[in-house]
């Protein structure tokens, strides 16, 4: 993903590209002269490299267990950040770096880069359509052999791949999540040593079910890599097979009633990583405060964290749980205390994140 930020940052004339930082800096050597870049900084700390070269971003493109260091020095540093998904390894992590974007007044915005998609984007017109959701779907099968650390994950498919489809959700529902009840297992042919396969049925705010479907190990047939998607709605269904242009079929709505939702700001971007980066760097100029900023990312990994705890416990888990449970956990193993005192003075999570909707149907009684 590194070399793909390389061509990203390149391709962006609203970018120049300062400098690279691996621990290896030999690798990033490698990788610069197979971008055929010259000159080009390197070093091993992206804070040094910043001060030296007069950075004025950092795209964090490390393992997911860097990713909390990593932005909370370059945000401390006073350097805004852009970070490939997840925000940070878990979610106790991500709330400390709401409250560190908070304390320092940095953005720090998550790269979710299916949302820059323009045919999820009309996909997402199309349900708007449609009256009130009842049921989205998604199917997710793929047969892929990365070799390496995704191989000797406990959970593979739902840890690194359902926070797209999950992100999506929420994106096209404009919805948030209240429970989950989730099954994973490892089919006997897997090349995986961890659980390859998933299903999980989301209750999100609002009443409607989000249902996800997935395998990494299903030869045959293969999805498009951002799944098969249906929307049943209340005067009609529209569907994606996640490559082409969406359809829909409706019936006539009833007279003087309003489309729900509707075309998200800033589609106009670009595609992918581009235009999580277009969309990053226009914040930056003044600009509107990007899809994945991290309060709103945050519930995305929220999911595949409570999806992981259903499919460990057999049982239904509540969103509010698993929120709970990391805020105490941020608290107890923050060791800046700008930040701790940050996260203690918040009232609740979700009132934090900006995202307190509709979630009384998942309170416990």
């Amino acid at each position: 993903m590194g070399r793909a930020w390389l061509t990203a940052v390149g391709a962006e004339p609203g970018a120049e590209l300062a400098g690279v930082v691996d621990l290896d800096v030999d690798a990033a050597r490698r990788a610069l002269a197979d971008a055929g870049l010259a000159g080009v900084p390197v070093g091993t700390d992206a804070v040094d490299l910043a001060r030296a070269t007069g950075a004025r971003a950092v795209v964090d493109v490390t393992v997911p267990a860097a990713h909390h260091p990593v932005t909370t020095a370059a945000l401390f540093a006073g350097l805004p950040v852009l970070g490939e998904k997840p925000a940070a390894a878990t979610v106790a992590e991500t709330l400390s770096l709401v409250a560190a974007a908070e304390v320092t007044g940095q953005l720090f915005m998550v790269s979710q880069s299916r949302r820059y998609n323009p045919q999820l984007a009309a996909f997402r017109r199309q349900a708007g359509t449609l009256g009130r959701p009842g049921l989205l779907t998604t199917e997710f099968f793929r047969a892929p052999r990365f070799g390496g650390f995704r191989e000797e994950m406990a959970h593979p498919l739902l840890v690194d791949m359902a926070i797209h489809p999950f992100d999506t959700a929420r994106y096209l529902l404009d919805a948030e999540p209240v429970s989950v009840y989730c099954e994973s297992f490892n089919p006997p042919w897997s090349w995986y040593s961890g659980d390859a396969a998933a299903s999980a049925v989301f209750e999100m705010t609002g009443g409607v079910r989000y249902a996800y479907t997935g395998s990494w190990c299903s030869p045959g047939r293969e999805t498009s890599w951002n799944g098969a998607w249906r929307l049943s709605g209340e005067h009609g269904t529209a569907s994606w097979d996640g490559d082409h242009d969406p359809e829909v079929e409706r019936a006539p709505a009833p007279a003087g009633e309003e489309a729900r939702g509707g075309a998200a700001g800033g589609e106009s971007t670009g595609e992918g990583i581009a235009g999580a980066l277009t969309a990053f760097l226009a914040a930056l100029d003044g600009g509107p405060v990007p899809r994945g900023e991290v309060h709103e990312n945050v519930l995305s990994l929220a999911m595949v964290e409570a999806a992981v705890a259903s499919a460990t416990s057999g049982e239904r888990v509540l969103v509010d749980d698993v929120l709970e449970r990391a805020h105490a956990e941020a608290l107890a193993t923050e060791a800046r205390e700008d930040v701790r005192a940050r996260l203690a003075s918040w009232t609740s999570v979700r009132a934090a994140l900006g995202t307190e909707r509709g979630t009384e149907r998942g309170a416990r009684p």
